[in-house]
C-alpha cells in the first residue's frame, strides 16, 4: 500500500474515548488511501467513504466536547472553535472541490492529504493540551463570532474594491511566505492610548492584477505609483475594518511601515496576532494580521511620514527589487528546527549564499513548502510533538510538494534512526555535531552534483 497511517503510541493522550475515535479516524481515512489506489473502486464507493469519514470526525468532535466539560477545561471554547473551523469551513470547501472535479483522483489526493495533515497535527498538539502535555499554540485570537465577522468584513471590502471572490484559508497564519511580498504596517492610537497594529501581507502578483491593471502598468514588478496607490488603499482599507469593529474609540494613524519579510516574521515571533487570515482571493494570497492593543517595538521597518514619503517609498522599492534580483539567483532552502538557535546559526551559515525560509515546527513547515516551494529542505529529526520523521511522512503523501528533497540536520545519525526513514527516500544527513564550515560544504556539494 502506498499511503498508509500508521498509529504509534505518542498519538495517545490517556483518554480512552478520545484515543479510541482517533484509531477509528485513521482506520478510516487508511481505508479511503486503500480505495483512491483501486482504480475499480468506484466513485460511489469514495463518496460513502469521504461520508463515513466527515460523520465520524463530527461524532467526536461531539464526544471530545462532552469529556472537556466534565473536566472542565479552560481552553474548551478555542477547543470549540478549532472543531467547528474545520467542520463548517475546511470540509466544505474539499467537498465542493471533490462535487466540481467528479471526484477526480487529485481532488480525493487533496481531501486525503488535508484531512491527514489536520488530524495528525490537532491530535498531537491540540488534543494533548486537554491533558496539559503540551501547550494551545492559539491563546490570542479574539472570538469566533469576531473572527468570522472579520472574515465576513474583509472578504466583502475585497470584492467592491477589485471585484475578487475571495474565500479564507486560515484563521491562524503564522506568518509564512508566499511568493514575492509586500508587507505594509499601520499603526493607531487612541485618546485612551490603546495601539491597534494592522499588518497587511500583499502577494505581488495580487497588486500587479488590480491596482496594476487599473493603472495599465506593464511591468512585471510593483513600482512606485502602484505601491503608493496600495498605501492609501491600504489606508481606506484598514480604517473601514476598525471602523466596523471599535466605531467609538477615536483610532488615529501614528506611524505607517514598509517591512522586509525578515522583520514582520520578527513581529510573529515576538507577539501572536489577535486575528491573522490568509485568504487566496483568486489572484494572489493576501493576509491580514492585527496585534491589538500592544503597538510592536518601535524602529522596525521604513518609517513614512508626510516629507519622505515619495523617498522612503522608492527606497523600499529598490531595495525590494536588489533583494529579488539577488534571491531569484540562489537556490532556497527550508531549514525546519524548533531550536531558535539553530536557526539563527543556518542564517549565518547560508544566508550569503542561499535564500532562506525558517519554520519552527512540522505543521508550519508542510504550509511553507505548500505556499513557497524550496529547493531542499533542512529538516531536524528531534522536534517535539511532530518530529522530522512524520514530517516527511506527510511531505511524501503530499502530490504537489513530495518529490521536494529532504536532508535530515540532527543530533543523531544511529542506524535504528535512518533504518525507520529509509523508505521515505531522505536526500541525505548532516549532523548536528559536525563544525558549521562542513555542514555548509556539504550543503554547496549537494547542489553542485544536483547540477551536473
Amino acid at each position: 500500500m502506498k499511503n498508509q497511517l500508521v498509529w504509534e503510541e505518542r498519538f495517545n493522550i490517556g483518554v480512552d474515548i478520545i484515543d479510541k475515535e482517533h484509531k477509528n479516524l485513521f482506520r478510516i481515512i487508511n481505508r479511503l488511501f486503500a480505495m483512491e489506489e483501486d482504480e475499480e473502486k468506484s466513485r460511489w464507493a469514495c463518496q460513502e467513504g469521504i461520508k463515513f469519514f466527515k460523520s465520524h470526525a463530527v461524532k467526536h468532535f461531539a464526544d471530545e466536547e462532552e469529556y472537556m466539560k466534565s473536566i472542565e477545561y479552560s481552553d474548551l471554547e478555542m477547543h470549540q472553535r478549532i472543531h467547528e473551523d474545520f467542520r463548517d469551513k475546511t470540509l466544505p470547501r474539499l467537498e465542493q472541490e471533490l462535487e466540481e472535479s467528479d471526484y477526480s483522483p487529485e481532488a480525493v489526493s487533496h481531501f486525503l492529504g488535508v484531512c491527514t495533515g489536520w488530524l495528525i497535527g490537532h491530535t498531537l498538539i491540540e488534543d494533548h493540551a486537554i491533558t496539559g502535555k503540551t501547550n494551545s499554540y492559539w491563546k490570542n485570537l479574539m472570538s469566533k463570532e469576531e473572527s468570522k465577522a472579520m472574515e465576513q468584513a474583509i472578504v466583502q471590502l475585497l470584492y467592491e474594491m477589485f471585484q475578487l471572490d475571495s474565500h479564507m484559508m486560515s484563521e491562524s497564519y503564522s506568518g509564512e511566505k508566499f511568493g514575492e511580498g509586500i508587507y505594509y504596517r499601520l499603526t493607531y492610537k487612541n485618546t485612551q492610548g490603546k495601539k491597534w497594529e494592522t499588518t497587511l501581507v500583499f502577494e505581488e502578483r495580487l497588486l500587479l492584477s488590480t491596482i496594476g491593471k487599473i493603472l495599465d502598468v506593464k511591468t512585471n514588478s510593483v513600482n512606485e505609483l502602484v505601491l503608493n496607490v496600495v498605501r492609501f488603499t491600504a489606508k481606506q482599507f484598514v480604517e473601514r475594518i476598525i471602523e466596523q469593529f471599535r466605531p467609538d474609540d477615536g483610532y488615529e494613524l501614528i506611524s505607517e511601515n514598509l517591512l522586509t519579510y525578515e522583520q514582520f516574521k520578527k513581529a510573529f515571533q515576538r507577539e501572536n496576532p489577535q486575528f491573522s487570515l490568509l485568504f487566496d482571493t483568486g489572484a494572489g494570497y493576501f493576509a491580514y494580521c492585527v496585534i491589538a492593543p500592544h503597538l510592536a517595538e518601535s524602529g522596525i521597518g521604513i518609517s513614512i511620514k508626510a516629507e519622505n514619503a515619495m523617498a522612503q517609498v522608492a527606497n523600499y522599492l529598490r531595495k525590494n527589487e536588489k533583494e529579488k534580483e539577488n534571491s531569484s539567483q540562489k537556490k532556497k532552502i527550508l531549514v525546519v528546527d524548533d531550536s531558535s538557535v539553530m536557526l539563527e546559526l543556518m542564517k549565518e551559515l547560508l544566508s550569503d549564499d542561499y535564500e532562506l525560509g525558517y519554520a519552527n515546527s512540522g505543521m508550519s513547515a508542510i504550509r511553507s513548502l505548500t505556499l513557497n516551494r524550496p529547493d531542499l529542505v533542512l529538516l531536524d529529526y528531534e522536534m517535539p510533538v511532530c518530529d522530522g520523521r512524520q514530517v516527511l511522512e506527510m511531505i511524501r503523501s503530499e502530490a504537489d510538494i513530495a518529490d521536494i528533497p529532504v536532508i535530515f540536520l540532527t543530533g543523531r545519525v544511529d542506524k535504528e534512526s535512518i533504518t525507520k526513514v529509509m523508505s521515505l527516500k531522505p536526500a541525505g544527513y548532516l549532523s548536528k555535531n559536525q563544525k558549521p564550515e562542513e555542514i555548509k560544504k556539504n550543503i554547496d556539494g549537494y547542489f553542485k552534483k544536483k547540477s551536473r
